[in-house]
């Protein structure tokens, strides 16, 4: 099954550790690019967290947010360095003796000195272990709503598909009529001319013509590509890339046999034949 590159899916938990936030939003990109967000006090999760990542997305530009509030076990204790505070009073009452006017010192001054207010660490690895489980459980809803687009995108392709397989039989089916009509155009050129007909001549001029908007060729190609880009719909996994080029050799030979139509309807087929390419790649570039 083909993937669809735009999703989005959040997982929120909570316990004694803390309660956190996953949320997980993917689009389209060339190569696979991990964008990760999380608090500075977890920030030693950030590798462990890109590695998960990588282990179920192949391509495609991911937002990863983690929103995180501690909890009682996770270590939110406060406690104050009473030693270190005491110098710092003691220092201020030294200055405060060498000041004319010494400006009361607020007792937050105090706590914003570094070393102060000391909170104790969290337990990383217990906070670790449930991210990573929220972070899993938003994977697999991430991949199952990728999929779930991945799908409809599928029955699109297959729909314009279907829509070339009929274009291409209205030309095979138009080619006969096409050099019947030139014969008896050359014929009718002839005869008002009053000019004698050299029948090797003319036969000459038929096959030389034939020759010139033959498409059996293009057709033949569009026939294979169109084949195969059913064969790797059906196939899945990650083909944006190869689905991409796909539809560029498609409208190489959708342009060829514009550029070689002599007749109204199999130009009329070759234009609705890049309309259906250029709406499927328009879609390809949003296929893993």
């Amino acid at each position: 099954m083909i993937q669809s590159m735009t999703a989005f899916s959040r997982a929120q938990g909570q316990g004694t550790w803390g309660t956190a936030v996953c949320e997980v939003r993917s689009i389209n990109h060339r190569y696979l690019e991990v964008g990760v967000r999380v608090p500075d006090t977890l920030h030693a999760l950030e590798a462990s967290l890109r590695e998960r990542i990588r282990h179920y997305i192949r391509r495609g530009k991911i937002e990863f947010h983690l929103r995180y509030q501690p909890g009682d076990v996770a270590g939110a204790e406060i406690t104050i360095n009473n030693h270190l505070a005491e110098k710092i009073c003691k220092a201020n009452e030294v200055i405060a003796k060498m000041l004319k006017m010494p400006a009361p010192v607020n007792t937050m001054d105090i706590l914003h000195w570094p070393g102060v207010l000391q909170i104790a660490e969290a337990d990383l690895e217990t906070i670790q272990d449930e991210v990573l489980k929220l972070l899993e459980k938003a994977l697999q809803d991430l991949v199952e709503a990728r999929m779930r687009e991945g799908d409809e995108l599928k029955q699109l392709f297959m729909q314009r598909l279907d829509g070339m397989k009929t274009e291409l039989a209205k030309v095979r089916h138009r080619l006969p009529e096409i050099y019947s009509q030139q014969r008896s155009r050359l014929v009718a050129r002839f005869s008002d001319a009053s000019v004698e007909l050299d029948s090797a001549r003319f036969e000459q001029e038929i096959v030389l013509f034939a020759q010139k908007i033959d498409v059996s060729e293009e057709l033949e190609r569009l026939d294979a590509h169109i084949s195969e880009v059913r064969r790797i719909l059906k196939q899945g996994g990650v083909v944006g890339r190869r689905l991409d080029f796909l539809m560029q050799e498609l409208n190489r030979e959708a342009n060829t046999l514009g550029a070689k139509s002599i007749d109204v309807d199999t130009t009329r087929a070759s234009v609705e034949l890049k309309v259906l390419i250029e709406q499927m790649r328009e879609q390809v570039q949003n296929v893993e």
